[in-house]
């Protein structure tokens, strides 16, 4: 059965279907207005009509980023949308005048669901997906199961605390994860050394058109050897390593991926990730010790994800 899948952006949308086995037989993007919910909305019916004119279509899933609620109905809180408690799913079934199941998935989620099926965990029954980009998303797989939570916001693991009283956080906490593990943290650092040593932060200045540091002219910079930019990506995958070693004392993955814009950086910030979780690991060297590796789904790991958790689950779905 052919799936659609939705990854919901906050100034795009993707959109394709995809097959059982993973493969994207379709593609499409639009641009949308991250200030409008109802701009967003549109975009959503305009990619999944589009799409189903010329593919069956027997499941929807639509990747957003945020809380989403059990029922898998409706986006309960979105930072990067104006969306409140917004019925996501009656929306688009309404505009597309369809019973085809419709599911709403944490975007994190059905990325490392996407892994976890297709890609680099589809080895394992038990993994944890990190997604660095601007913020730091999780998704968890136990038992061969992805792991939802009683009220459907499991996974969240950028807001766990990890400095007290530590830098302010976009969820209204300080201290968390996801301020010094993610794309945020590694620019912040970057324009921070910059402004105390201009002259170490040159070549990233340069690569960012001679502005303000921009995250990936410091994974260029990094890759040239910059001296600065390595140690950046080096403290960045430490921060990584060591909350990895949190989740693996919860949770005990056989896996953990790096995924998200920053992977891109490859081994620079996954050789120092792997050094800081293991020095942090508990009683290591008298138990197993999970890998850590690199995601290998890409761009597409969101759309296929949530069409695979639409095509596989729709019975548990409450229409």
């Amino acid at each position: 059965m052919h799936a659609i899948g939705v990854d919901i952006g906050g100034t795009k949308i993707a959109a394709g279907v995809v097959d059982d086995e993973g493969a994207i037989l379709a593609q499409v993007r639009v641009t949308t207005d991250a200030t409008d919910a109802q701009s967003v909305d549109a975009g959503v019916i305009e990619v999944v009509r589009e799409l189903a004119s010329s593919y069956e279509v027997g499941a929807i899933g639509l990747a957003a980023p945020g809380f989403i609620s059990s029922d898998q109905a409706t986006v309960l809180l979105c930072p990067n949308l104006p969306w409140r408690d917004h019925p996501l799913r009656r929306r688009v079934a309404e505009g597309l005048g369809t019973q085809v199941p419709i599911v709403v998935e944490n975007d994190a989620n059905a990325a490392g669901w996407a892994e976890f099926r297709f890609g680099v965990g589809r080895d394992v029954q038990d993994m944890v997906l990190l997604t660095i980009g601007t913020g730091l998303g999780g998704a968890l797989v136990v038992a061969g199961r992805l792991v939802r939570g009683a009220f459907g916001v499991a996974a969240e693991v950028g807001h766990m605390r990890v400095v007290p009283d530590g830098h302010l956080c976009g969820c209204g906490l300080h201290g968390c994860w996801e301020q010094y593990a993610s794309g945020r943290a590694l620019v912040r650092s970057a324009r921070t050394a910059a402004a105390n040593l201009p002259e170490s932060a040159t070549r990233m200045v340069e690569l960012s058109g001679g502005g303000k540091i921009k995250g990936p002219a410091i994974t260029v910079a990094a890759q040239e050897g910059d001296p600065l930019a390595v140690s950046l990506l080096a403290e960045l995958g430490r921060w990584i390593g060591e909350g990895s070693a949190s989740v693996a004392a919860l949770l005990d993955p056989a896996l953990i991926v790096i995924g998200g814009g920053v992977g891109e950086a490859g081994e620079l910030l996954l050789e120092p990730a792997k050094e800081a979780f293991l020095g942090a690991l508990s009683a290591r060297g008298f138990r197993p010790e999970a890998r850590i590796e690199l995601a290998s789904m890409g761009n597409d790991a969101g759309i296929v994800g949530a069409a695979d958790l639409a095509r596989i689950g729709p019975e548990k779905v409450e229409q």
